[in-house]
């Protein structure tokens, strides 16, 4: 078995103290070797450099914002953060005491043990998926004017900020950007863009990165090497892809590949723990499969789906070993990652000198679209012969300069209709295999986009835009009429032009409208503009200034204001004009009063 290539590592990591009570004996490994200060940590060196010289420049911080993916080290990040607020260290054997916050905390100070182990009166840990309230932060509110009973600040540790709710973000603003000096905030969450603005304006804010698949194989080396356990190392570099960058992950795996091993874990046993196809297989499947063998490729995933491999699985594995080999072929630095074994190495390198990016391209979309659908499917083992078959066609398809190249026709030539340059001999003329082939090339290529013809004149013609607002009434368009009269302010109108200036507040896609009904109602082009100033009133603002001045006039008439003074609460509800021949009658009007309020006994 090739060994392991790996890379140095700053610091072994350490195991956390051993548990006070008898009966919690056992520890899982993600608890037992836990980080307890920033130099155990993996992974995350761009966040301690910040954060030591910020410490080392006293330039510390009131609120923090810790963000990544689930085991990074968010929670663990929170509480060394917590240490490093109250570490302090009383003189001893001549060294000097430790009075002020620092991050080089290289033993354990007076109230490191209590942090750690999450019980310590002034590091409070809340889980914001329980406590999703006002009240819970209302508590948190009153308890921060007061000072810390032990330590040096009161630290208030928020798991999952996230899924507070919007009271209880908006109560906590306030103390968040100026809480008293004792007293510490640090968020964390995997979904950032749920922590409303303000709250991350007041933070400074920390993204976790994924770790490495190498650096996380190094560090499960060694841990199987404090454990007394021997593993493989491609069964390391199993887990560690299998983590993707999760620590915890990472080591729940472990603790389970233990259990199931023992003392010593094979690469082959990890593999039918995990569902996963034999690496080795898996390349060969690959290789069959670009290569256009697809009986030997549905034998080859028959025989891991009998051995216990997910199908589902071993399509996801070929999309990454696709996405190798492309890496390979743009990127060759890429061959040398620790997180290859030398077979991986060697097989990514063959097959990006012996496929071309277009192939691998047209290979990942075939293997991504192919594990959607085995997402959704109850036959796995079928569908995933299906993404086989495809692939495998796919992969038998020349590009257009390869077919034009077998047939014996060169790339660079021009084809048989091209014109030949002024002043030079007509090529001779290409192959009719060439012809053919390049016929078949362009038909695979889309049609072009057809333009859509222009209606023919309906023979509508519109003299004013009071026709305009009749037509759209005949056309059934009440909405459009409703917009015409209340919204616009007609600057001009012209056949085949019109300017408006719109209300404030109107629809701001009706010059948009408008120009496509006029097309499709007249068969005609018009322009419709938009201006800022200038505009007549509305239909609806000339309507309603006509009836103000009849009703102006009426009230002025001895009959009706004798009605509206002994009638208090009467008022003017509308105006109508007489229908009759005669021209007197026709100027004369009548008018409904009406009562805005009901007559009460009092009004008797």
């Amino acid at each position: 078995m090739d060994e392991q290539r790996h890379t140095p590592a700053a610091t072994l990591p350490r195991a956390a103290p051993p548990p006070t009570s008898a009966a919690a004996a056992y520890r899982v490994l993600a608890r037992k070797y836990r980080p307890s200060s920033f130099a155990d940590l993996i992974g995350q060196e761009p966040m301690v450099r910040t954060l030591q010289n910020a410490f080392d420049l006293d330039r510390i911080h009131q609120a923090y914002l810790l963000t990544g993916v689930r085991g990074v080290g968010k929670t663990t990040t929170a509480r060394i953060l917590a240490r490093a607020f109250n570490y302090e260290l009383p003189e001893k054997d001549g060294r000097p005491a430790v009075t002020r916050p620092t991050i080089h905390m290289d033993e354990l100070g007076v109230h490191c043990q209590a942090i750690i182990e999450s019980r310590h009166v002034d590091v409070l840990e809340m889980d914001a998926a329980s406590h999703t309230g006002i009240d819970d932060v209302r508590e948190i509110i009153d308890n921060a004017r007061y000072r810390p009973v032990m330590a040096r600040a009161k630290v208030y540790i928020i798991d999952e900020v996230h899924m507070l709710s919007k009271a209880a973000f908006n109560g906590l603003l306030k103390t968040l950007e100026e809480p008293p000096e004792h007293v510490k905030f640090i968020f964390a969450t995997t979904e950032i863009d749920k922590v409303p603005v303000t709250v991350r304006s007041r933070c400074q804010r920390f993204d976790l990165r994924r770790i490495d698949a190498g650096m996380l194989s190094e560090h499960l080396r060694k841990i199987c090497d404090l454990e007394g356990v021997t593993i493989e190392a491609e069964a390391l570099t199993m887990i560690a892809r299998a983590a993707e960058g999760s620590v915890r992950d990472a080591l729940s795996l472990l603790d389970q590949a233990i259990a199931h091993g023992g003392a010593t874990i094979q690469a082959e046993a990890l593999r039918a723990m995990l569902g996963v196809a034999d690496k080795g297989r898996t390349l060969d499947l690959f290789d069959a499969v670009m290569a256009g063998d697809i009986a030997t490729a549905l034998r080859l995933l028959e025989d891991q789906y009998n051995g216990g491999a997910d199908p589902a699985q071993a399509v996801r594995e070929l999309a990454e070993f696709t996405h190798l080999a492309t890496r390979i072929k743009v990127a060759p630095d890429t061959a040398g990652s620790a997180a290859l074994t030398p077979e991986e190495a060697r097989r990514g390198q063959a097959a990006a000198e012996r496929l071309s990016i277009p192939a691998l391209s047209r290979a990942w979309q075939i293997l991504a679209r192919g594990v959607e659908e085995l997402r959704a499917t109850q036959t796995p083992l079928a569908a995933a012969d299906m993404v086989l078959v495809r692939l495998a066609h796919a992969a038998e398809l020349p590009t257009p300069d390869e077919a034009l190249r077998r047939l014996g026709f060169g790339a660079g030539q021009p084809p048989a209709s091209a014109a030949p340059p002024v002043g030079r001999p007509a090529a001779p003329a290409a192959p009719p295999r060439a012809v053919a082939a390049l016929r078949a090339a362009r038909s695979a290529e889309p049609a072009p986009i057809a333009r859509p013809t222009p209606p023919a004149p309906t023979g509508v013609v519109l003299d004013n835009f009071e026709a305009l607002v009749a037509l759209c009434m005949e056309k059934r368009d009440i909405a459009l009429k409703i917009a015409l009269e209340k919204q616009v302010r007609l600057v001009r109108f012209e056949p085949g032009r019109l300017e408006f200036e719109p209300v404030a507040g109107g629809n701001a896609q009706l010059a948009q409208t408008l120009m496509q009904r006029l097309q499709s109602w007249t068969g005609e082009r018009w322009m419709v503009s938009v201006v800022k100033s200038g505009g007549l009133p509305t239909l609806d603002e000339q309507r309603e200034a006509k009836e103000r001045e009849r009703r102006g006039g009426l009230e002025a008439d001895p009959v009706i204001a004798s009605v509206l003074t002994h009638f208090p609460g009467a008022r003017i509800v509308a105006v109508r004009a007489r229908d009759t021949n005669a021209s007197e009658a026709a100027t004369r009007a009548t008018a409904e009063i009406g009562y805005d309020d009901v007559f009460d006994d009092d009004d008797y």
